[in-house]
């Protein structure tokens, strides 16, 4: 038996670079996301003491997600540029460490890491999420569980890992009705619109009386408050086409992942071209000794 860590890499790329006041090179080139990288992905070795890890990324879209709805995602802004310069060193880094660098055009990482989870714990295997991505909460559960990074807007919460019961002390509904909840309150972070007027509290309360949108949507003549009988039996449609969005895919072929042979020097030499002198030090130091 081994024990996973299945790194979300957009999530942690854009708190890296969000977390750490700018920092640059010499020449100007921005720098402040690969320390913050870096610095997470040795805590999280230290801390979870993993026996593999698994880095994964979105690459060119959802064209299974695009197709049902033109319009998801559109809200979101480009990528930050400085960000955008240090991606390519952020997967460098990862793969010269030893993790496996997972991307698959056209499929969302979410469904990737969806994917990996499921099969590791099926083969006895303990996976452990890393993410702050709400959908990944569906996967929780036997041998899967979800580490949470400290919130931006609370770091002194610091970093937390849901079991099911985490996740229904979180969200008020179980890992499997995580699908369904979304789909009702609609997702902001992904252009999904739900139900006007339906808030985490009604959407749970809803769900724990008739378990899933099927049956809140059999059940539109019943429901309180009695205004959203006609408005959920009228956008019935709507949520079972976001019960679809918010559900992750699990039909999608993924090759098997081996982690590659660690590589210092290569690390090092990326570090020196960052001019990471600290972090340079500190590799020879931890990866030397």
């Amino acid at each position: 038996m081994a024990k996973w860590l299945l790194l979300d890499g957009h999530n942690l790329a854009f708190r890296s670079f969000y977390g750490i006041p700018e920092l640059t090179r010499t020449d100007g080139f921005p720098t402040n996301a690969i320390h913050g990288w870096i610095r997470t992905l040795w805590r999280l070795e230290d801390d979870e003491k993993p026996d593999h890890i698994a880095v994964f990324f979105d690459l060119e879209g959802d064209d299974k997600r695009e197709a049902l709805l033109p319009e998801y995602k559109a809200q979101r802004s480009e990528c930050p540029e400085d960000l955008s310069k240090q991606f390519s060193f952020l997967k460098d880094i990862a793969v010269c460490l030893g993790f496996a660098l997972i991307e698959k055009k056209g499929v969302e990482a979410d469904d990737l890491i969806g994917i990996a989870a499921k099969r590791f714990a099926e083969n006895g295997d303990d996976v452990c999420i890393v993410s702050a991505d709400k959908d990944l909460a569906q996967c929780v559960g036997g041998k899967i569980f979800q580490l949470l990074p400290p919130p931006t807007a609370n770091p002194k919460l610091g970093w937390r890992k849901l079991n099911p019961e985490g996740v229904e002390k979180k969200f008020n509904v179980k890992p499997d009705q995580i699908p369904d909840y979304l789909s009702l309150i609609g997702d902001t972070a992904d252009n999904i619109p739900g139900i006007p007027g339906v808030g985490p509290k009604t959407a749970s309360k809803w769900l724990n009386l008739y378990k899933n949108i099927e049956g809140i949507i059999a059940h539109s003549g019943e429901l309180k408050p009695v205004r959203f009988q006609g408005i959920v039996y009228r956008n019935k449609d709507l949520l079972k086409k976001n019960l679809e969005l918010t559900t992750l895919q699990y039909e999608v072929h993924l090759d098997e992942i081996k982690p590659p042979q660690s590589n210092l020097a290569g690390l090092l030499d990326i570090l020196e071209l960052m001019e990471m002198k600290t972090a340079y030090r500190d590799a020879q130091l931890r990866y030397e000794s």
